[in-house]
C-alpha cells in the first residue's frame, strides 16, 4: 500500500493492522506531546484569567493531533471520521470500527448471547487470517491444510465482514474450495448463519448447482432452514432469481412432507413462484403430489390460486394477437418444433435404409428444414405455439384447482372470492368462466363491499365477464340483477359510473367512448325490473341522474372532438367541391368552338374522367352536408349512441368516395393529354394514389371502429351456453 508523503506510520490504517497503528501513532503523539488531548476525559480546570489562552492552546493540540491521525489512515478509514472534530473521539471510533475482538469460545455465555443460531463465534483474525487469505485468493490446497491443522476454523469469522471461509468462497464462487470446506464440516457447522443466510441459501442465490449439490449431500436439514428477514427458503431464493436448474434439483431432494401447509408457507411460496415464472409443467407436479397447497398462503400471504389470478398473460383473454396471428394460434394442434425434430429424424433414418441417396435426402431435406425454421421465426409460429401451449396449461393447473377448491367452503373460500375479483379487474374471462362451470356455487361470490361478481364486471368493464350472466337461468338472473351493495347501489347505478380510464383509453376518441357508456347503460337497463329502474342509493340518487352526473364531462369532451372532427373534414369536402366543380367547365383538351362540345368527348377515358368528376362532387357535398349536421347537433347523451356515429360513419365513406373519385379523375385527365409520354403519366398516377393510401391509413380505422361499434354485433354475447 502506498504511504502519503508526511505520514508518520509505514503503512496506513486498513482493516487487518490496527494493533500495529495504533502504537505507532501513539508513539508519535507521546512524543509530540499530543497524547494528553487524545487521552484526556475533559479540558482541565484552569483560572478565569487564563482562560482564553489556555482554550486556544488546547484547540490547537488537539487539531494537531487529528491531523496526525487523519493522515495515518486509509481511504476507508479516512472516510469513518472524517466529519469529527475530536481527536478523542475520533481515536475512540477507530478503536470500536477496527480493533479485533478477542476470542470468544463456543460454550461461552457471551457467545451465546451475540449468536445464538451460528454454532461457534470465532473472531481471533491473526490466528485464522492464512485460511481467509487462501480462500480470498483461490488457493484450495493452502486452504485445505490449514483446515486440517485447524478444524475449528470453519467456524471462524472475518473480523469486518463477519463471515465464515465457506460463505466467502461462495461469494466469490470458488467452487473448489467450497468443496474442501464441506467435507470437514459437520452438519451443524452448516447451519451457521452470516446476515441471516445460511451457506447453502447464497449458493442458491447465486445459482451454482455445484456448491448447492455439494452441500446438500453433506446434510438434508438445512434444505428447510429459511433466512431470519424474510423468512424463504433456499428453494424459495433460487426461485426468485429464476436459477431452474438450481430449484429442479432442490425440489428434487426435497421431501414433499417438508412443504405441506403443515410445515409452513413455504410449499404455497414455492408453487406461487412457479406460477408466477409460468413454469405450470412444475407447478402441476407439485399440485398434484400436494394438492392442499391450493388454498394456502405463502410468507406474504398469497394463495396460489391467487398468484394464477394476477396472470392475464396466462390466458387467452390477456393475449393480444394481430388477425393473421389469430389465425394462426387457431390452426395450430401440434409444437411446430416437435414437428421439425420429427423430420430430423425422418432424415436421419432414411439415410440409414437407402445407403446411396443418404447425402441427397439429407441436402434436400435439410434445405426445407431450414426454409421452415426461417418461415416459422418469421411469422413467430414458434412463439405462438409456445404460447398456446402456455394457455393450456393454465386451463389444465385451474382444473387441478377446482378440484381442491369443489367441496371447500366457508373461510376457505375467501382467498377464491379474492381471486374471482381480481380477475375480473383483470379482465381474465377464462379464469372466471372455468371457476363458475366447475364450482357453481361461485357465482354467490361477493367483495369487501357486498359487490357480486357480475357488479364488479359491470364497474370493471369486462364486458365477457358480464356475459358470463346469461348462462345462468332466469330465476338467479333475476335475484343479481335486482340486489344491491353496502351503498345499496344496484348493477344500473354501478352502469352509471365512469369507467376506468385504462377501458376508455382503449377507445379512440370521447364521442365513441361515451357511447360505448350508453351501451352497457342499455345493457345493464335489460336485466332490472322496471320498478327498479328509479331506486335511489345512498345518495338519494337514482341510476340515470348519477350517469348523467359521472357523464358529464365525457359529454364536453365528446361533443368537442366530433365537432372539431366534424370542422377539419367540412373544409376538405369544400375543397373538393370547389375544384370538382370547376374541373367541369375546364375539361381535358377544351371545347369545339363550332358545336362547344368537349374535343374528347368520344373517348372512353374522357367519360371516366367525367363520371369520376361527379361521383367526387355528390359524394363531397354529401358529406360536407353530413358535417354541417354534426356541426348543428344537439348533443344529448342519447345522440352518442346512434345519431351522432351514423352522420360521422356517412360524412367519412362519401369523403373517402370523394377523394378517391378525385384521384381517378385527375389520372384520367393527365392520361388524355399526354397519352404519348408514358414515363411522365405513370409515375404521376403512382403519386396521386399516396393521397387515398395515407387516407385508408389515417381515418379508414376510425371509421371501421365507428361502424362496428355502432353497428356491429355488439359487445356482449348473449348466445352463451348455460351452465349444466
Amino acid at each position: 500500500m502506498v504511504v502519503p508523503e508526511g505520514a508518520i506510520v509505514v503503512e496506513v490504517l486498513n482493516k487487518g493492522n490496527y494493533e500495529h497503528w495504533s502504537a505507532l501513532v501513539k508513539n508519535y503523539l507521546l512524543a509530540q506531546d499530543l497524547w494528553d488531548v487524545v487521552e484526556a476525559t475533559a479540558e482541565p480546570p484552569i483560572a478565569e484569567a487564563e482562560a482564553d489562552q489556555f482554550v486556544k492552546a488546547w484547540r490547537k493540540k488537539t487539531a494537531v493531533a487529528l491531523h496526525a491521525i487523519q493522515i495515518s489512515c486509509g481511504p476507508y478509514a479516512f472516510s469513518v471520521i472524517k466529519e469529527i472534530t475530536s481527536a478523542k473521539i475520533a481515536w475512540d471510533t477507530l478503536a470500536e470500527k477496527f480493533k479485533p475482538q478477542p476470542f470468544v469460545p463456543s460454550n461461552s455465555p457471551v457467545q451465546s448471547a451475540t449468536s445464538s443460531n451460528n454454532p461457534g463465534y470465532y473472531n481471533d483474525f491473526h490466528q485464522y487470517q492464512p485460511l481467509f487469505d487462501a480462500v480470498w485468493s483461490g488457493d484450495r490446497n493452502k486452504a485445505k491444510e490449514f483446515l486440517i491443522l485447524h478444524p475449528n476454523a470453519v467456524r471462524a469469522r472475518h473480523p469486518y465482514s463477519n463471515k465464515t471461509a465457506l460463505h466467502m468462497a461462495i461469494e466469490l464462487e470458488h467452487e473448489h474450495i467450497v468443496e474442501e470446506i464441506v467435507q470437514l464440516m459437520t452438519e451443524e457447522e452448516l447451519e451457521i448463519k452470516f446476515l441471516g443466510c445460511t451457506a447453502l441459501a447464497l449458493a442458491a442465490n447465486q445459482g451454482n448447482i455445484k456448491m448447492v449439490e455439494c452441500m446438500v449431500r453433506k446434510s438434508k436439514k438445512i434444505l428447510t432452514i429459511p433466512i431470519e428477514n424474510n423468512n424463504l427458503t433456499p428453494i424459495l431464493l433460487a426461485c426468485f432469481n429464476e436459477h431452474w436448474d438450481v430449484v429442479r434439483y432442490l425440489y428434487s431432494v426435497t421431501p414433499i412432507e417438508d412443504l405441506m401447509p403443515e410445515k409452513g408457507p413455504y410449499g404455497a411460496g414455492l408453487l406461487c413462484q412457479y406460477i408466477c415464472a409460468k413454469n405450470f409443467d412444475m407447478a402441476q407436479e407439485l399440485i398434484r403430489r400436494c394438492p392442499q397447497l391450493v388454498l394456502t398462503q405463502d410468507t406474504y400471504g398469497v394463495t396460489p390460486i391467487h398468484a394464477l389470478a394476477f396472470l392475464p398473460s396466462a390466458f387467452p383473454s390477456g393475449t393480444h394477437l394481430k388477425f393473421w396471428q389469430q389465425c394462426i394460434y387457431k390452426c395450430i394442434h401440434i409444437d411446430p418444433s416437435r414437428a421439425i425434430s420429427d423430420v430430423r429424424l425422418s432424415v436421419q433414418n432414411e439415410g440409414n435404409e437407402e445407403g446411396n441417396r443418404r447425402e441427397i435426402t439429407w441436402s434436400v431435406l435439410g434445405l426445407l428444414q431450414g426454409l421452415i425454421s426461417n418461415l416459422h421465426e418469421l411469422l413467430g409460429i414458434n412463439r405462438i405455439c409456445e404460447m398456446k401451449l402456455m394457455h393450456i396449461q393454465s386451463l389444465e393447473i385451474l382444473d387441478r384447482m377446482c378440484e381442491v377448491i369443489r367441496p371447500s367452503y366457508g373461510k376457505e373460500l375467501e382467498d377464491v372470492y379474492e381471486a374471482i375479483f381480481r380477475a375480473i379487474e383483470r379482465g381474465i374471462f377464462e379464469f372466471v368462466d372455468h371457476l363458475l362451470k366447475e364450482c357453481p356455487h361461485l357465482w354467490r361470490a361477493e367483495n369487501r363491499m357486498r359487490k357480486n361478481i357480475f357488479h364488479f364486471a359491470i364497474e370493471c368493464r369486462q364486458e365477457k365477464v358480464y356475459s358470463l350472466i346469461y348462462r345462468l337461468d332466469k330465476r338467479k338472473r333475476s335475484w343479481i340483477g335486482n340486489v344491491s351493495d353496502s351503498s345499496n347501489n344496484g348493477m344500473l347505478h354501478v352502469a352509471g359510473m365512469l369507467s376506468p380510464l385504462a377501458k376508455l383509453d382503449t377507445i379512440s376518441g370521447a364521442a365513441l367512448q361515451m357511447q360505448r357508456e350508453l351501451q352497457w347503460f342499455k345493457e345493464v337497463e335489460t336485466m332490472v325490473f322496471p320498478k327498479h329502474r328509479d331506486s335511489l342509493n345512498a345518495e338519494y340518487l337514482t341510476s340515470r341522474v348519477l350517469f348523467t352526473k359521472n357523464h358529464k364531462d365525457l359529454v364536453k369532451e365528446g361533443e368537442r372532438w366530433m365537432k372539431e372532427t366534424a370542422t377539419s373534414c367540412t373544409v376538405v369536402g369544400a375543397l373538393i367541391i370547389t375544384i370538382m366543380f370547376a374541373s367541369v367547365f375546364t375539361v381535358p383538351g377544351g371545347n369545339n368552338g363550332e358545336t362547344g362540345l368537349p374535343i374528347f368527348l368520344s373517348r372512353k377515358l374522357f367519360m371516366v374522367f367525367i363520371v369520376s368528376d361527379a361521383i367526387s362532387l355528390f359524394s363531397s357535398t354529401t358529406s360536407v352536408l353530413m358535417f354541417l349536421g354534426i356541426l348543428t347537433s344537439r348533443y344529448a347523451e342519447d345522440d352518442f349512441l346512434k345519431s351522432l356515429p351514423t352522420k360521422m360513419i356517412i360524412g367519412l365513406s362519401t369523403l373517402f368516395i370523394s377523394i378517391a373519385a378525385m384521384m381517378v379523375a385527375f389520372s384520367s385527365a393527365l392520361f388524355i393529354m399526354i397519352h404519348e409520354q408514358l414515363w411522365i403519366v405513370i409515375p404521376i398516377i403512382f403519386l396521386a394514389s399516396v393521397p387515398i393510401t395515407l387516407f385508408i391509413w389515417m381515418q379508414f380505422p376510425l371509421l371501421v371502429e365507428i361502424f362496428i361499434s355502432t353497428y356491429g354485433s355488439g359487445i356482449f354475447d348473449r348466445k352463451v351456453k348455460q351452465w349444466t
